[in-house]
C-alpha cells in the first residue's frame, strides 16, 4: 500500500454504529488519530440503509464529533463497505509482452484487460487487488516492471458487492456533504489494521464478527485471497436474548454485554440476574434468572455463526488454504469465552485482533 500524507478519514456505517476516525500520516508513514466520533447506528440493518433520514442523522453527528476533537473539517472519507453481501473471485489474465522490458504501460494494460473481463453487470466492484505475477511461468513476483520476457500473466483479486446497497449508502454520504475517496470492504479493512505480516504470508482468516454481518478475509502469501460475507451479527444475538427473557432490547443488550459468555461456567447457576421485562415500566415487574439461562440463548448463535464461517470456506476451497490461525474483530469479539468457542468449531488457533500501528487511539477503542 502507499504512503499515506497529510489527514485521512475513515468512516464505518455499521448496523449498531457509526465510527469516524481522523488520523494524520506522520514522517514514518504511520497514522496518529486526531480525532473520533460514535454515534449509535439508525437507519441501518443488515449493513444496507434502510432509512436515509435516520442514517444521514446518524453519520452527521459521529462526523461532527470527530471534526470537534481533531479541529479540522473532513471533505472526503475512506468508507468501510459490510453491506451488498461483498464476494470474490480470482481472476488470471496472461498477455504476450514480445521479450521487451516490461512497463508500467504493460502492467496497466494487463490490469484494465482482467478488469474489464471480469466484471459482472450484476455486481459492483469494491476492490482489484493484484496478488501476484508471472513471466514466463516463473511466479511468485511482486513487482515485474523492469524484467524481461514474452508471456506475463497477473492473477487479480476481485471483491465485488450488490450495487444496490452501496449505492443508497453512497447517497447518504453525499447528503453529508462528503466524497468518497475509496471503499473498503470490512474484512480487508480489519486484517490490514489487526494482522501481522507473519500471519498473513502463512496464512490466516480474519473474521470481522460485526452487529447486522459477519465478513470473512483469507489472506495467503501476504495478499488477500478470499472474501465473503454471512447476514448474521451481534443483534441477533440481542435479539434471542429479548425474545428468550422477554425484555426490552436495550436491556437484552446490556446483559449481553456484561454477562454474557459463549460458554457456561461452573459458577453461572449460582449467579442470579435481574430481567426488566417488556411493557414495564422500570420499577414494575421483573424477572430472576440464573446466568446459565443467558449463556444457553447466546451459544447457539454463536456455533451457528462459527458454522456457517466454516462452511463458507470449505465451499469455497478456502478451509485448508487459509492455514490454522484465526483473528476475531468486531465488537462480538469482545464477549467472554468467544475465542474458546471458535476454536473448537472452526478447530483452529484464534485470537483476538486490536490495530497495530495506529497511535493515539484511547483503550476504549482500540479493543
Amino acid at each position: 500500500m502507499k504512503l499515506r500524507h497529510g489527514t485521512v478519514a475513515a468512516l464505518d456505517v455499521g448496523t449498531t454504529k457509526v465510527a469516524c476516525f481522523i488520523a494524520r500520516a506522520t514522517d514514518d508513514g504511520t497514522l496518529r488519530v486526531q480525532g473520533i466520533g460514535h454515534q449509535l447506528s439508525r437507519g441501518m440493518r443488515n449493513g444496507a440503509v434502510v432509512d436515509m433520514e435516520e442514517a444521514e442523522t446518524a453519520i452527521r453527528a459521529a462526523v461532527d464529533a470527530a471534526e470537534q476533537m481533531a479541529e479540522e473539517r473532513i471533505r472526503e472519507v475512506v468508507l468501510n463497505v459490510s453491506g451488498g453481501q461483498p464476494s470474490s473471485t480470482n481472476v488470471t489474465v496472461e498477455v504476450s509482452v514480445n521479450g521487451h522490458e516490461i512497463g508500467e504501460q504493460d502492467i496497466r494494460r494487463m490490469l484494465d484487460h482482467a478488469r474489464h473481463h471480469s466484471q459482472d453487470s450484476d455486481r459492483e466492484m469494491v476492490h482489484s487487488i493484484p496478488i501476484g505475477f508471472t513471466v514466463d511461468g516463473n511466479d511468485g513476483i511482486r513487482d515485474p516492471r523492469g524484467m524481461f520476457g514474452d508471456r506475463l500473466a497477473v492473477t487479480i483479486h476481485m471483491v465485488n458487492a450488490n450495487p444496490g446497497p452501496l449505492r443508497n449508502l453512497s447517497t447518504v454520504i453525499h447528503r453529508c456533504h462528503l466524497d468518497i475517496e475509496a471503499r473498503v470492504a470490512s474484512a480487508y479493512a480489519s486484517g490490514l489494521a489487526c494482522l501481522v505480516d507473519d500471519e498473513k504470508d502463512l496464512g490466516v482468516t480474519c473474521i470481522d464478527l460485526g452487529g447486522g454481518t459477519t465478513s470473512i478475509a483469507v489472506f495467503q502469501g501476504g495478499h488477500l485471497v478470499h472474501t465473503d460475507s454471512i447476514p448474521v451479527g451481534g443483534m441477533h444475538v440481542t435479539n434471542d436474548i429479548a425474545r428468550g427473557l422477554s425484555t426490552p432490547l436495550v436491556h437484552a443488550e446490556r446483559m449481553k454485554t456484561l454477562y454474557g459468555s459463549a460458554l457456561p461456567s461452573p459458577s453461572d447457576d449460582r449467579e442470579i440476574l435481574k430481567v426488566p421485562l417488556v411493557g414495564e415500566d422500570e420499577d414494575g415487574a421483573s424477572n430472576q434468572v440464573p446466568r446459565s439461562m443467558l449463556v444457553q440463548i447466546i451459544q447457539p448463535r454463536l456455533e451457528e455463526t462459527f458454522e456457517l464461517v466454516r462452511s463458507h470456506l470449505q465451499a469455497g476451497g478456502f478451509d485448508k488454504v487459509a492455514g490454522r490461525r484465526v483473528v476475531l474483530t468486531g465488537g462480538t469479539a469482545q464477549l467472554q469465552s468467544i475465542r474458546d468457542l471458535a476454536s473448537m468449531v472452526l478447530d483452529k488457533q484464534v485470537r483476538i485482533g486490536r490495530p497495530v500501528g495506529l497511535h493515539g487511539l484511547p483503550e476504549a477503542t482500540g479493543g
